[in-house]
């Protein structure tokens, strides 16, 4: 059928799509035990791994000199985490306050996190390393079928005049897809209201551009209504408070939180999570044995609802506890031109000034301000997603017990074999599967190493062993490209 088509047909055995850093941890994986660029192909839209995750860091009030949240040692730029992005900040800035942070951190200190910039230039060292550029190919995936033979065509539809077809399918044994957050989706009373006033200038979203609304406050005194509690409420809350003081500004700051919390919160005294002033504080996404302790190992045994619950337990809306941050916020309450509620928005209405109207605990309140900036980072459903939409319609996919994508230990998606070839997914579209992590830094390499082992218990990858890691950990060290494997088999 493909061939009757007259669709040009190229084959390689590993295929990527999505070309983000779940992407490239995989292929970094790859590439160093040993898997030469010719037998890999990184399908994708955007020019290098980091570019998505710049656009977002950018426009949620994290710019490059700004620290992200991160730990030291989850460096997707590296798969051993030493030295850490603590050490080579030290080294390079010939200082040891990096490294007594991390010693002192979190009772001494806030938890040190890098610096976006510094991660953006270690990801574009290491792409260069193991040429990730020779192996992209640039457009857009439009589904990926099983072939009757075993493995699988992914169909991409590259930029328009520079191939002989408006479409070429990749015949591969083996698909990794990683294409990230379907989406954003707004509340249901601002996307009403966007719809129905055509206003993108006054309710805007903290991840789409909203720089206008910092510079309209440099030359007016407004009200900005905050809403979420999450990283980056936060940001935006810092980014406010920090133009205030440094411009001498009157701004006025509105905080809704959905869920208020008033203090440390959690099933028994072992499992707690610290709070107050509606913010639930905790240094990284989730706590830090998802990565490698009990809660990875009793994750992997829990399946359907028992699974969900703990995800429930261990999940919701959080934000690193950042001394900075709380005393600004202390000085806004004592000085009132911080507010903090708890209420559920029903409406916002227009006139010279936005009202949204809140229906608070001891009944309705109306709000006005001059901008709504949206913190909540709500997700859109992954069958919003053309790609992921198509694998639950006809790729023999199915849902996990929060709706994701259902993957294997292994990060197979479960229902999608196809013959002696394998179709995986890492990512934010796997949450919700035996390993909670997924949408962080060391999750990515968490799912990476999972994937490259499987591969090489399928006699595809080369196994990557302790000689090989040590000697491709010094060529890391020295700058130096991958060397290619003596084991190395096609298959």
């Amino acid at each position: 059928m493909v061939e009757e088509s007259g669709i040009e047909v190229r084959d390689v055995p590993f295929v990527t799509v999505g070309g983000g850093i779940g992407s490239f941890v995989t292929v970094d994986y790859l590439r160093i035990a040993g898997v030469p660029t010719n037998q890999i192909a990184v399908l994708s839209n955007i020019d290098h791994p980091w570019q998505t995750y710049q656009y977002l860091t950018r426009v949620s009030q994290i710019p490059e000199p700004e620290r992200i949240r991160s730990d030291s040692s989850s460096r997707p730029d590296n798969i051993w985490g030493f030295p850490s992005y603590a050490l080579s900040e030290g080294w390079q800035d010939r200082s040891v306050r990096p490294l007594l942070r991390v010693l002192g951190e979190p009772i001494f200190s806030d938890y040190w996190t890098p610096r976006a910039g510094a991660v953006f230039a270690s990801l574009e060292r290491e792409s260069a390393r193991i040429a990730y550029p020779e192996m992209l190919v640039k457009g857009v995936v439009r589904m990926v079928r099983r072939r009757v033979g075993g493995g699988y065509y992914t169909i991409l539809t590259p930029p328009a005049g520079t191939t002989a077809t408006k479409r070429i399918a990749y015949r591969s044994r083996f698909v990794h897809i990683a294409v990230g957050y379907p989406g954003l989706r707004f509340l249901p009373d601002l996307q009403a209201f966007r719809e129905t006033h055509g206003d993108f200038h006054h309710v805007v979203n903290a991840y789409e551009p909203h720089e206008h609304v910092y510079e309209y406050l440099k030359t007016t005194p407004g009200t900005v209504m905050v809403r979420g509690g999450g990283i980056v409420a936060s940001r935006v809350l810092q980014r406010l408070m920090d133009d205030r003081e440094k411009f001498g500004l009157r701004t006025e700051i509105e905080h809704v939180f959905r869920t208020f919390v008033t203090g440390a919160h959690g099933p028994h005294p072992w499992s707690r999570r610290k709070g107050g002033n509606g913010f639930a504080y905790q240094g990284f996404n989730y706590p830090k044995s998802v990565w490698g302790g009990q809660l990875k190992a009793k994750m992997r045994r829990l399946e359907g609802e028992e699974r969900a619950a703990e995800y429930r337990r261990m999940g919701g809306t959080n934000t690193p506890k950042r001394r900075r941050w709380q005393k600004q916020l202390q000085a806004g309450r004592d000085a009132g031109w911080y507010r903090a509620y708890r209420g559920l928005v029903e409406e916002v209405q227009p006139g010279n000034r936005l009202t949204s109207v809140v229906q608070r605990d001891d009944g309705v309140q109306k709000i006005p301000s001059d901008f709504i900036i949206d913190c909540t980072g709500l997700e859109a459903d992954i069958a919003d997603h053309r790609l992921l939409n198509d694998l639950l319609t006809n790729g023999g996919a199915g849902r996990n017990p929060l709706g994701r994508l259902e993957v294997e230990r292994t990060f197979e998606i479960k229902g999608t074999a196809s013959g002696d070839g394998a179709l995986y997914a890492s990512g934010t579209a796997t949450l919700g599967g035996y390993f909670p992590g997924v949408d962080t830094f060391l999750g990515l390499q968490v799912a990476a190493q999972e994937i490259a082992d499987d591969l090489a218990r399928r006699g595809w990858a080369p196994r990557l062993g302790p000689l090989r890691s040590t000697a491709q950990w010094i060529r890391w060290i020295l700058n130096r490209p991958v060397e290619g494997s003596a084991q190395w088999s096609r298959s």
